[in-house]
């Protein structure tokens, strides 16, 4: 298949998929036609699959590069593929936890505003440019 087709199927630019071959980050050496056009396989589409979901997740491009390099080395090294995996699974789930905390914290301030502007207090919620001094802050009153 040509780079268009992956582009389209795969949903990454076509400079995309040019920047993931020069940081040697396909599975499989991109093959190439007589005339110098780039060919593409199946394997190729499944894999970038896989590599954008790892970027998406925050590994490092050197830590995917690694990863397949270790991969094309084929088998014996499968322990620290998994240790590698499971590194960023860990960090990964580092990230979900601060999301959650994050999430709170702004259910909270949702929570703060459907309130005062439901009972008409809009205008008590806290506002740093209407105060010429700081008054102490209260759950109620947080921006």
């Amino acid at each position: 298949m040509s780079i268009g087709e992956v582009a389209r199927r795969s949903g990454l630019s076509v400079h995309a998929l040019r920047f993931y071959e020069r940081e040697g980050l396909f599975a499989n050496p991109v093959r190439r036609l007589s005339n110098g056009r780039r060919v593409y396989h199946e394997a190729d589409v499944e894999w970038l699959a896989v590599c954008t979901k790892l970027r998406s997740s925050g590994m490092p491009l050197p830590v995917i590069r690694q990863y397949v390099e270790l991969a094309r080395q084929g088998p014996g090294n499968e322990h620290e593929r998994l240790e590698l995996l499971r590194r960023h699974e860990r960090q990964v789930e580092a990230q979900i936890q601060e999301l959650r905390e994050t999430l709170e914290v702004m259910r909270y301030k949702v929570r703060i505003y459907e309130e005062h502007i439901a009972r008409g207090e809009a205008d008590r919620l806290w506002n740093p440019s209407s105060r010429s001094r700081p008054e102490p802050e209260t759950s109620r009153d947080t921006p």
